[in-house]
């Protein structure tokens, strides 16, 4: 298994009563014992009809120390999902394999949120009997995506009839209400990495002629009136919602991010959610395109709630991030990959940074619950 140790400084000291990454923060209905939050990453460890596995409960158990544990994308519906082995929340089975998974976790001593997942245009026909795909427009996303069959080209999206969106935000309610049957501690709606709510905000996804397109007051109406949604389901102090504002994003970009994702988290803040997260651009340009400037001091300014950042930190400059006061909490995907107790590893100066990427989306225990 590939891994690489690094020993970082412990000494460094925040600025003056800035919180510390291992200092507790309230995040609606939770109270997190750290500020070292595990990210949603796709692993591809449920059975092949979506549903939790045992293996799942352990991996998740082993990382209960994070402050809060954002799980996995999981779908909320047959037509919403398009990963192999990537789980679902809308059936009675899979929401029996979740209350596993969430015990597991709590009685280790963590906290868990659910992050509800649809894919859109980034699915394909063959997991669900061969209907296209449902975006915001008719668009086709170039390249292949994994299929059970193999990697296989996309398909062009069918656009979404107005009558039928309400629909897809009562899936995403429904989902919420399931992941709370199973005992997660709130949710996540899943508004980035070019994915359905995704392909709704950005303008070269977003093609119609209604009230969810055009302006951007109209592109976030499917991602505002979702969030209030789930909310009035699970309550605001249990929602959160996930927004990638670091340029292209699996195909899809907007020609005016800062606009849109400013309005966006303007949009969210009233609802007094739990926290916003941001896949945004790195400290120093680590993700996304080179000419990309961070979005989150705009969002900081117009978002009043908590706000957690995730864009490939280190300790060193997550720490920095709070000591500026630009985020609350920092979010690591692959670091709790490859280390279990990653809050501890920090503390000590001594944790691994890279891991065996063939198993990251493999079905085995292999680099998923063998890390020490």
């Amino acid at each position: 298994m590939t891994s690489k140790a690094i020993t970082t400084p412990t000494t460094h000291r925040p600025a003056s009563k800035a919180p510390t990454l291992f200092s507790p923060i309230k995040v609606g209905a939770v109270e997190a014992p750290n500020r070292i939050f595990m990210a949603p990453m796709t692993r591809g460890r449920a059975t092949q009809d979506h549903v939790p596995t045992e293996i799942m409960a352990e991996y998740y158990a082993q990382r209960a120390s994070a402050g809060l544990i954002i799980s996995e994308a999981i779908g909320v519906s047959p037509e919403g999902l398009g990963w192999p082995f990537a789980p679902g929340l809308y059936t009675k089975d899979m929401v029996k394999g979740w209350k596993n998974v969430t015990d597991r976790v709590h009685s280790s001593g963590g906290r868990i949120f659910a992050q509800l997942w649809h894919m859109g245009r980034l699915s394909h026909p063959s997991f669900w009997g061969g209907d296209k795909p449902v975006s915001a427009s008719a668009t086709l996303r170039i390249g292949e995506c994994h299929t059970y069959d193999g990697k296989r080209p996309y398909v062009e999206a069918r656009e979404l009839a107005t009558q039928e969106i309400p629909t897809l935000i009562k899936q995403f309610a429904d989902a919420a209400e399931n992941a709370m049957d199973a005992g997660f501690d709130g949710v996540q709606l899943h508004a980035a990495n070019g994915y359905l709510i995704d392909q709704f905000l950005r303008d070269s996804s977003n093609q119609r002629q209604d009230q969810y397109g055009g302006p951007i007051e109209n592109r976030i109406r499917f991602l505002v009136e979702t969030t209030q949604s789930v909310v009035s389901r699970v309550g605001a102090d249990r929602s959160s919602v996930r927004l990638s504002p670091n340029g292209e994003s699996q195909g899809i970009d907007d020609s005016n991010q800062d606009a849109l994702f400013t309005a966006a988290a303007r949009a969210l803040s009233p609802m007094n959610l739990a926290f916003l997260e941001l896949r945004d651009v790195g400290p120093h340009g680590t993700f996304g395109s080179s000419d990309r400037l961070q979005v989150a001091p705009l969002i900081r300014r117009v978002y009043d709630g908590p706000l957690i950042l995730n864009a490939d930190y280190t300790p060193a400059t997550a720490q920095h991030t709070l000591d500026i006061g630009l985020a609350d909490a920092i979010s690591w995907a692959r670091y709790f990959i490859c280390n279990r107790d990653l809050p501890q590893r920090f503390k000590d100066g001594n944790f691994r940074t890279q891991s065996d990427m063939s198993t990251w989306y493999s079905q085995g225990p292999e680099g998923y619950i063998d890390y020490d």
